[in-house]
């Protein structure tokens, strides 16, 4: 039997309200409350990025596996915000922790899918017999232009999954991919801010590859929606993981315990993983879990999971993540989240 066994996650509590953004470019908030159902996001504090985010989701999660550290075979962290455009983000959250230094360590890029990669490498590592434990991290300080639609969802956060063979919380049962070269979303070298193709990002591109893989996980397995207690997606906005959620056949109360971006925002390869860390907050034994990630370019991972009686041993030896959204909180104007996100420099 090969899962998780420790799951944890980090949510920043710098937080920045729709409306604050709208004001300064005299948008029209309502229309982006209506239409992409988001009502604030989290903001990296100016010492936090990819590394402290992954770091502080891993030691939740090693809390809930209770296990020795040095005892990781790999340790990966997925993201498209790594601080470093050379040197790895992965090392410095080995050392933190306490692996040894012969633990395989690799930085992982995909879009906001990066996440859902280190999961499926870290978990067929376990299955193969070639490590005991795995570590698989998406997060990031994902990035918005100023003014870009972009800026109101683009978020901070990060989740940790601790892959083994014992005290398994959630087997892994299926796991699919589904990936096609789109080119809806991107970022040169030496460019700040991503680019986008505005709404060819939908239909071509999330929706396509999001029920491309979901469908073909669930023709794999030979289950239909109805199997699920739960079901997580990505979640660039509010509103895209609702409709995608109905257009496969899953009801809202499948979708919401994982449906965050509402007040979290879109925490990039954070935000499939996030989710799915929500809904282990809450599910019970038996419980059978569909995640979904996707990342532009384009390309999506599913996961099939069922939850087992280990999960009420473990669940609150470590901060929920509803919870964390819920508590201390911080609300900042537009000019301290531009110095946050160093829109804006200080004149030497």
């Amino acid at each position: 039997m090969v899962g998780i066994i420790g799951y944890g996650a980090y949510v920043p509590r710098h937080r920045i309200r729709v409306e604050e953004i709208a004001k300064v470019w005299g948008a029209d908030a309502p229309s982006y409350k209506r239409g992409l159902m988001l009502e604030e996001k989290t903001v990296p504090a100016p010492d936090q990025d990819t590394i402290t985010i992954s770091v502080e989701a891993t030691k939740n999660a090693l809390k809930r596996a209770n296990i020795n550290p040095a005892e990781i075979g790999c340790v990966y962290i997925g993201s498209e915000s790594h601080p470093y455009a050379v040197k790895p983000s992965g090392t410095t959250l080995a050392e933190v922790i306490g692996a040894t230094p012969d633990v395989h360590c690799a930085d992982f890029e995909f879009a906001c899918k990066a996440g859902s990669e280190g999961m499926f490498v870290a978990y067929g590592l376990v299955k193969a017999g070639l490590v005991k434990y795995g570590l698989a991290v998406g997060a990031d300080t994902s990035q918005g232009a100023p003014g870009d639609a972009l800026e109101y969802a683009a978020a901070a956060g990060g989740a940790a999954f601790l892959f083994g063979t014992e005290r398994v919380i959630a087997t892994i049962d299926e796991t699919f991919s589904y990936m096609t070269d789109t080119p809806d979303f991107w970022r040169r070298e030496y460019q700040h801010y991503p680019q986008h193709a505005g709404r060819f990002t939908g239909d071509p591109s999330y929706f396509k590859h999001v029920t491309g893989s979901a469908n073909g996980i669930m023709e794999k397995a030979g289950m239909t929606p109805q199997d699920f207690n739960y079901v997580i997606c990505h979640q660039p906005n509010g509103k895209f993981p609702q409709r995608v959620g109905k257009m496969l056949g899953f009801t809202r109360e499948q979708i919401e315990p994982g449906w965050l971006s509402p007040i979290l925002g879109n925490t990039y390869s954070g935000s499939s993983p996030m989710g799915l860390a929500s809904t282990l907050d809450i599910a019970k034994p038996g419980d059978r879990i569909l995640m979904v990630s996707y990342g532009s370019g384009s390309g999506s991972d599913s996961f099939v999971l069922t939850v087992t009686d280990q999960i009420d041993q473990v669940r609150d030896l470590a901060p929920h993540v509803r919870a964390q959204l819920a508590a201390n909180k911080n609300y900042i104007d537009y000019g301290t989240y531009a110095k946050f996100r160093h829109k804006i420099l200080k004149a030497e």
